[in-house]
């Protein structure tokens, strides 16, 4: 097989590592996900990944915090 990229970048939303509990982290989907990185590492592809948190912080929501420090 040949590859069309050696380095990815995936970005995964927060929510998406819920998996079906819609919020927090579900570990078993979190698995699956480390599995098909792992696959495609495994094939020389260097893969960075991005984290999206808003579904366990929005800064939009805060009392305490101002929303200039909360999304930076």
């Amino acid at each position: 097989m040949s590859i069309a990229y050696k380095r990815i970048l995936l970005k995964l939303s927060g929510e998406v590592l819920a998996g079906e509990k819609g919020s927090g982290i579900d570990t078993p989907t979190v698995l699956k996900i480390c599995e098909s990185v792992k696959r495609i590492a495994d094939l020389g592809v260097e893969v960075g990944i991005v984290v999206g948190g808003g579904n366990f912080w929005r800064g939009r929501t805060s009392e305490h915090m101002d929303r200039t420090r909360a999304d930076h």
